[in-house]
């Protein structure tokens, strides 16, 4: 039997606190695992469930982008991966009867867990201008309120349309291509807040703003260097890639402002040995400060330069463009400068410039710890700068791996998910459909809150997410959101964005990956497209949440029919009716998927092409790939603050808060801590177990408070401190974003502590 959601939120006001953990996995994932499935799902529904998890005939993961090897386990999955399974799969069930429990005003006091904890919705709910709660409501009527919207806007370009990264690739295709028949870019998605910055910075570099590894790239490299990432709690399936690593004789070097259990020792559910005494996965572990990584980088480069013979000459003499203006920059690399800057020693960086240069083939992995500074195009720019001079693009077991956080994230963009299209496929999409594409760069996240704040942007239509508890600035967020005259929400269960409306406001419930998804010629499946460029299908096996459920294609083509109505000229239902259809147009449209049904009909899907990963060709307007020489950035901080990362606990995916423990780093029973080093606490003040208010700074000199923190003494780098996220995302101005990509510097935040 499955248990029921709580009733009231759990108190948290007093978290307990363990030393860490120095190992990840084994048989406590194994125990936390089955305990939460038991919960959502009962035991019957989670053995049925779970063993469909990545597998060639079952659904795709809705956790992380983490992709899959040929060969597949019975149980391919992990801890986290199983939560947000269960989460989706689960036998809880939100109906009209709740929302007539629970008015607006009490949904917004809950919690983020409270309100995700009750389970799917079951029917598409509206809330009318002055109402204070939501009520039913036909399909035909929403889609009817969002035609009548849309239509009385001044300007295409008041309407935002966001996309969550679980949108598969039929469903993005349709939603980007109503959007732009409709008449606007303004695409944002979650892209936007995490690894923008890493497509910035590769598609200047190598001409391609995607990875260039695969998973036997990094079973075959002879280095792999981690950097600003946790895979133990944010994509745990990695950990086995290490492992298979590690037994080939590759060497690991993790670069993290805090130690992480997962790169410690991985325990291997997989196996007995595995289960009892894991792999050591860390073979040197740099402790850096927040933001000091480009200066790492770019110390790192000139000393390879320097070193004599370690550069591949014949690599950068043929495929690469600027290595003269670099490798001057790099020469002016100091050690005082970068000592200051990483907090490292000079035996902890030489040590690493001796792996580097013992590695014929390398591979760097980064996710936010990189991607949410203010320098953070420039910081990845280096970490390209570091393959090229040892020519490790286009090499087997070699290259860049950024680690997209969202089971699709990575095939959205693909599928045109973009608010600055290239012209390329703009001009493909209207010779395929016979419209008119607007060209005018549309609206990211931060500029989509900005309109909004501003009346420039009066609907927002969000497919999935939690674009409320993902956004940054939160009370300058909800204030401009409240600004809509309609926020629709095409979710499966509760968040905070439902709590914050427009003055009108939809939640349209959409089938999961869990879902069986039948349509008028059949049951249909849905592709995504994985971390490293696989494309492949996702098929749910459990019956809907309820009866009146639609998916996300027949969503975006029943509003499409009712907003552009007869004048478009787009086969709607025909598309709705078979998603083979979409996908016959994507093949015409997206270069890669030339002949896509019958591609991605093969067990395991397809891989797209990738320039320079496969010939050594760098489409960029050189033709090259290009070295790059920014100046050297890194945070200052004044006297008595500290440099404040937003991070997940164990219990969460994304804003999905599963629970209130962070088993790894030893918290229980409550989200609302800091952790700071103690060296840094004695100096400020801070007794552990002390409460504290965080304020953080920034040159508007508006007060940003996060209040009722508890301390927790934690062997974070000295002058740095952590907290999770949502909760400290009122803390991060929304003005403060990375250079290029407008990335929130969630990463970087200054802080000052006042007491409780």
């Amino acid at each position: 039997m499955a248990a029921k959601p709580p009733v009231g939120d759990p108190v948290q006001d007093a978290p307990q606190v363990a030393p860490p953990k120095h190992a990840a996995a084994g048989l406590p994932a194994i125990g936390h695992t089955l305990k939460i499935a038991q919960q959502q799902m009962g035991l019957a529904r989670t053995a049925r469930t779970l063993l469909k998890v990545n597998q060639k005939d079952g659904f795709d993961c809705p956790g992380c982008a983490w992709p899959e090897g040929d060969k597949r386990h019975t149980a391919e999955f992990c801890e986290n991966g199983a939560k947000a399974v269960a989460e989706e799969a689960t036998l809880r069930r939100v109906t009209p009867e709740f929302f007539a429990a629970h008015p607006l005003s009490d949904l917004a006091t809950r919690s983020g867990y409270w309100l995700g904890q009750q389970g799917r919705i079951t029917e598409p709910m509206y809330m009318a201008e002055g109402a204070d709660r939501y009520e039913a409501v036909s399909w035909d009527r929403a889609f009817a309120i969002i035609a009548e919207e849309l239509r009385a806007l001044g300007s295409p370009d008041e309407a935002l349309f966001y996309t969550s990264g679980r949108t598969s690739n039929e469903a993005a295709f349709l939603f980007q291509l109503f959007a732009r028949e409709f008449g606007t870019n303004n695409l944002p998605d979650c892209s936007n807040m995490c690894h923008e910055s890493s497509g910035s910075a590769l598609n200047e570099t190598i001409g391609i703003g995607k990875g260039s590894v695969s998973l036997e790239d990094l079973h075959q490299a002879d280095l792999i260097i981690v950097a600003g990432q946790n895979p133990g709690t944010n994509h745990p399936r990695m950990l086995s890639a290490l492992e298979q690593a590690k037994s080939a004789g590759a060497k690991i070097i993790s670069v993290n402002p805090l130690p992480e259990a997962g790169m410690e020792r991985f325990k291997n559910p997989q196996t007995p040995l595995g289960m009892l005494k894991g792999t050591a996965l860390n073979d040197l572990f740099l402790q850096i400060r927040i933001g000091g990584d480009q200066a790492l980088f770019r110390l790192l480069n000139k000393l390879v330069i320097e070193a004599g013979g370690a550069t591949d000459e014949d690599f950068i003499r043929e495929h690469t463009h600027g290595y003269e203006e670099f490798a001057a920059a790099a020469k002016e690399a100091d050690w005082d400068e970068t000592l200051t800057a990483t907090g490292l020693t000079r035996p902890e960086i030489e040590h690493a410039l001796a792996m580097i240069l013992a590695s014929r083939r390398t591979i760097v992995c980064w996710a936010m710890g990189l991607t949410q500074h203010k320098h953070a195009v420039a910081t990845i720019r280096e970490v390209v700068n570091l393959l090229l001079l040892r020519g490790n693009i286009g090499r087997p077991g070699a290259g860049v791996c950024p680690v997209r956080g969202h089971s699709n994230v990575q095939g959205d963009r693909t599928m045109g998910i973009f608010e600055r299209p290239a012209p390329a496929f703009l001009d493909a999409l209207d010779r395929e459909f016979g419209i008119t594409s607007p060209r005018e760069h549309g609206f990211d996240v931060v500029r989509s809150i900005q309109a909004l704040r501003d009346g420039r942007a009066k609907v927002l239509f969000a497919m999935g997410g939690n674009f409320v508890g993902a956004t940054p600035d939160t009370e300058v967020t909800e204030a401009a959101i409240r600004r809509a005259s309609l926020t629709v929400h095409v979710s499966t269960k509760l968040n905070r964005s439902h709590a914050v409306t427009g003055r009108r406001a939809l939640i349209l419930p959409t089938l999961g990956r869990t879902d069986k998804d039948v349509q008028a010629t059949g049951k249909q499946f849905v592709t995504v497209e994985d971390s490293m460029g696989m494309v492949h299908s996702s098929r749910g096996n459990l019956a809907p949440a309820g009866p009146r459920l639609l998916s996300e294609p027949a969503i975006v083509a029943r509003m499409a029919r009712a907003v552009l109505g007869e004048a478009s000229k787009t086969p709607w239902e025909e598309f709705e009716r078979d998603y083979g259809t979409i996908r016959d147009r994507i093949s015409r449209v997206v270069p890669g998927f030339e002949d896509f049904n019958t591609k991605v009909a093969h067990p395991g899907g397809f891989q797209l092409p990738h320039a320079p990963r496969d010939e050594r060709r760098f489409p960029t307007k050189t033709g090259k790939a290009n070295f790059t020489a920014a100046p050297v950035e890194y945070p200052k901080v004044p006297a008595g603050r500290l440099l404040l990362q937003t991070l997940r606990s164990h219990d969460q995916y994304n804003t999905t808060i599963y629970g209130l423990d962070d088993r790894y780093r030893g918290i229980t029973g409550g989200r609302r801590v800091v952790m700071v080093n103690p060296e840094d606490a004695a100096e400020l003040g801070l007794a552990d177990g002390s409460y504290t208010d965080l304020v953080s700074e920034w040159k508007d000199g508006v007060e940003r408070r996060a209040p009722g923190f508890r301390v927790v003494h934690y062997p974070t780098a000295r002058g740095c401190a952590a907290a999770y996220y949502p909760e400290t995302n009122v803390l991060v101005p929304l003005d403060s974003t990375a250079d290029t990509s407008n990335t929130p510097a969630s990463k970087s935040v200054v802080i000052r502590f006042e007491r409780a």
